[in-house]
């Protein structure tokens, strides 16, 4: 069986080029240059006495005939449509291409889900290893899905490859979406689709850039060279220049390195903008824990323990790409935390930007002491929304897990943050901030405590410590991306091990959506 979804005409290609992704156009027909055909394929429903597959395809893409010889290719070789199982056999006769690749959509009502869509779509591209031009029918039934699916699905990572290991992995250049037309609204789709997919692949750059070579002077440089290509204000505060305004937090977290620590603002005001957004971002370039060294098995996973920062840097340099009518700009500390004869000690009391004294219990809770340095310069500004996000806490994977942001804040947009976020495939939850963990945060020499002295809720009571920092009347949301920032397993999906681009996604959907509802 299969499903069609009609389209007519044929117009010339709009052809869109991103740097760290493959060439997607828009298309509506095969064509003589197309190597390999993805196709939707959706399970059979026993419910509804189906006994096969159905293939989800464009109207009139070829006959009955070709369609039948292709489901009996597919179910040859165990095809069944459940979700993630990707198959490809030989194209028949009727087609012009080399290879016909089925990824699997689930039910019906799967194929109907965006993420589901999204998912397909980077599953089946991470299958076509060298493949020539690829042309698919999944466009069709979600052009925003499945070109963000098959840019970040083909996301590759090879800048300290060597040319003997460097085509371990060659994904397609070129991926055409068919669709029913080459309409202005699916022109528009398509940009904004990839508008939002570099700026994941950015941030993916970003954290997967080894701390040897992105450190925070280095972080900065190319935080200014992507902001001044965006056309964005951009401004980059030195260590004595963080000195003399009084960051101690930044400067006590990066006082143990010989790579001194920076602070970025990156400003997108455009004329007429209804409404502010400030956006902060933890920017640790690597995190031993200090003196309160962390344990060697994985500490070098900690290369995206700037996973925030880069978040924040890619959605900003994106609002300006779309041209949303929001004001945004983002504040990013950046600090590299390492034990040495400087470093800070646990005891000791740090003076935040802003005047709030905090005695250092752990030094490995170190993102909260430049976050809080970073929210108070923030709030000078007077937005209107403040968003923060941090690889924070090991509590974030404890509670919710690996792929599961905690979005914390104030009670109405943390659910409207989190709601936006599971729209866009990024699953943020909302968690609470029970007030009953505050006093646990009480120092006894300074204002506070960088950590509880329990183990208890230990995301919560980090939401909690930046809390304090935070003006009482403007809107908070604080996300939490420890375990989401960082593909430590295998890949999956749209995404590949290492630096995931979470949460750029939830970021660029919340400020479309106080652009356009306030």
């Amino acid at each position: 069986m299969r499903t069609t979804v009609e389209w007519i005409g044929v117009s010339s290609n709009d052809i869109c080029d991103r740097d760290r992704g493959p060439r997607i156009e828009l298309g509506t027909a095969l064509t003589k240059n197309d190597d390999v055909l993805v196709i939707g394929l959706i399970a059979a429903d026993t419910d509804a006495d189906e006994t096969e597959p159905t293939l989800l395809v464009t109207d009139d893409l070829f006959d009955d005939e070709t369609a039948d010889a292709l489901t009996a290719a597919l179910r040859a070789v165990g095809a069944t449509g459940k979700a993630g199982q990707v198959v490809s056999v030989p194209a028949p006769a009727g087609l012009p291409v080399r290879l016909v690749t089925a990824v699997g959509l689930g039910s019906a009502a799967d194929a109907e889900d965006a993420e589901n869509l999204r998912q397909a779509a980077g599953n089946a591209v991470r299958t076509l290893d060298g493949a020539g031009p690829v042309t698919s029918t999944l466009g069709a039934a979600d052009l925003s899905a499945a070109a963000e699916g098959f840019y970040l699905g083909a996301y590759l990572f090879d800048d300290f490859r060597s040319g003997k290991s460097r085509s371990d992995r060659r994904p397609p250049s070129e991926v055409t979406l068919l669709v029913p037309q080459k309409t202005k609204q699916a022109k528009s789709e398509l940009e904004h689709a990839l508008v939002v997919a570099d700026a994941v692949a950015l941030a993916r750059d970003f954290v997967n850039t080894p701390p040897s070579h992105l450190y925070p002077g280095e972080f900065a440089d190319r935080a200014k060279r992507v902001g001044s290509a965006a056309g964005l204000d951009v401004q980059i505060l030195d260590e004595q220049a963080l000195a003399d305004g009084g960051y101690g937090g930044i400067l006590g977290v990066g006082q143990g390195s010989s790579r001194p620590p920076r602070l970025v603002r990156l400003t997108y005001a455009p004329s007429g903008a209804a409404k502010k957004v400030a956006l902060v971002g933890k920017g640790v370039t690597f995190d031993t824990g200090g003196i309160s060294i962390k344990p060697a098995a994985g500490m070098e996973q900690m290369t995206s323990d700037m996973g925030g920062a880069a978040a924040v840097i890619a959605t900003v340099v994106a609002a300006a790409k779309l041209g949303l009518n929001v004001a945004v700009t983002a504040t990013v500390p950046m600090a590299e935390n390492m034990p040495s004869g400087t470093a800070q000690r646990p005891g000791d009391v740090l003076t935040q930007y802003g005047g709030t004294t905090v005695e250092v219990l752990n030094t490995d809770a170190e993102g909260r002491l430049i976050l809080a340095d970073a929210i108070v310069r923030a709030c000078e500004d007077e937005p209107d929304y403040l968003i923060d996000t941090a690889t924070l806490t090991g509590a974030q994977m404890v509670a919710l897990g690996t792929r599961t942001p905690g979005v914390l804040g104030t009670d109405e947009f943390r659910d409207r943050v989190a709601r936006l976020s599971q729209e866009v495939g990024e699953h943020g939850w909302p968690m609470p901030m029970p007030a009953e963990l505050r006093a646990d945060l009480n120092s006894r020499v300074a204002d506070l405590a960088n950590v509880t002295n329990h183990r208890w809720g230990g995301m919560l009571s980090a939401a909690m410590f930046l809390k304090e920092f935070v003006a009482d009347d403007i809107d908070w949301a604080h996300v939490d991306v420890a375990g989401p920032a960082f593909n430590a397993g295998g890949a999956y999906g749209y995404t590949g091990k290492g630096g995931t681009g979470v949460p750029v996604r939830t970021l660029v959907a919340v400020l479309e959506d106080i652009a356009s509802a306030g």
